[in-house]
């Protein structure tokens, strides 16, 4: 008898090469298979970004880079909507737009929204925060009244406040009987109030949505660090200043963002309260695109104030990007990690 056929065979013995290798593991056996093709891998991978990033991108595509096109392109003719597009007038429509006083003024409206937005809402809204953010009796209720505003529908919101401001109304009545009566004014019909009294009540509406974000960015400050200035002598008004403030940032740099943004496309409450008026003194862009735009059946004229607006926040968007949101973003993942 050969000594080979004196002893059983190894399980290894009798395994091919380039074969899964079975190894013996508590009187059992187990396969061992070789590790997937790095690129099956990257197929997989992909497929996987499509069926996650496809519905998106074209929904993306079909209702927002579709319809600017469009508008673009509509913005080039002399069109009322009922015929075709067949009268072209190249950029007469943005030329008439920019040399309009009353779309002029309505630009700058916007921006005095957003100026008065970032100066008075910010602090405000941050101060709220840092206040409901400390225990309190009835924390969740007063976190539940300022937010309640932002809750209610623009279209609600602006016909509670109509009904307030009109002449004898709730806030003349108000101011009468804490004997301010001598400050009652034509709320919505003065042309130098009007645009003042629009903002507070956007504040109002719009300001709980602030308090809820710095809320939430409160949330991720770590209580050590607060712990340790206090450890080093600072005190509360000094550690919310030097501590807090600054982890906010991120927060507030996208509350301003949002803020801007949202005074720049204004459009609800402005035309339900006042449809522009009186005598244009709070007329926004888009009020200025759906009078002079639908109303007036000038859809070529209304699509290039729309491709205006467009640009003008676009524009804003990307100086924002690249001098404020930059930081915040410059040590985010922008590679697939394998």
């Amino acid at each position: 008898m050969s000594p080979a056929a004196s002893h059983p065979a190894r399980p290894t013995d009798s395994v091919a090469a380039g074969s899964p290798r079975v190894a013996p593991l508590a009187g059992r056996t187990t396969t061992v298979r070789p590790a997937p093709r790095p690129r099956s891998r990257n197929i997989r991978k992909k497929v996987e970004l499509a069926l996650l990033i496809g519905p998106a991108l074209v929904l993306f595509v079909g209702f927002v880079l579709v319809p600017i096109f469009i508008a673009a392109q509509y913005s080039l003719y002399n069109w009322s909507g009922m015929t075709a597009l067949s009268d072209f007038i190249g950029l007469h429509n943005y030329r008439a737009a920019l040399d309009d006083p009353v779309f002029r003024g309505a630009v700058l409206h916007n921006f005095i929204y957003a100026a008065l937005s970032v100066v008075f809402q910010l602090p405000i809204a941050l101060g709220t925060a840092l206040l409901l953010n400390r225990k309190l009796r009835g924390q969740r209720i007063f976190r539940l009244l300022t937010f309640a505003p932002y809750v209610l529908s623009e279209a609600t919101t602006a016909v509670i406040w109509l009904l307030m401001l009109q002449p004898g109304g709730f806030v003349d009545q108000l101011m009468q009987d804490i004997g301010l009566g001598g400050l009652v004014q034509t709320w919505l019909a003065n042309l130098h109030l009007v645009l003042y009294t629009l903002f507070v009540v956007i504040t109002w509406k719009y300001i709980g949505f602030g308090i809820i974000l710095f809320l939430a960015g409160l949330q991720g400050v770590p209580q050590e660090l607060k712990e340790a200035a206090a450890l080093d002598g600072a005190s509360p008004a000094q550690s919310t200043r030097h501590v807090t403030v600054p982890l906010l940032g991120p927060t507030i740099r996208i509350w301003v963002f949002l803020a801007v943004i949202g005074s720049l496309q204004l459009f609800d409450l402005v035309w339900i309260m006042t449809e522009g008026g009186p005598a244009n003194a709070s007329t926004t862009m888009i009020t200025y695109l759906i009078y002079n735009g639908f109303d007036s059946a000038e859809f070529g004229y209304g699509s290039a104030v729309a491709v205006i607006l467009f640009m003008i926040c676009f524009v804003f968007a990307l100086i924002y990007q690249r001098f404020a949101l930059r930081r915040d973003t410059a040590g985010a993942l922008t590679s697939i990690v394998g």
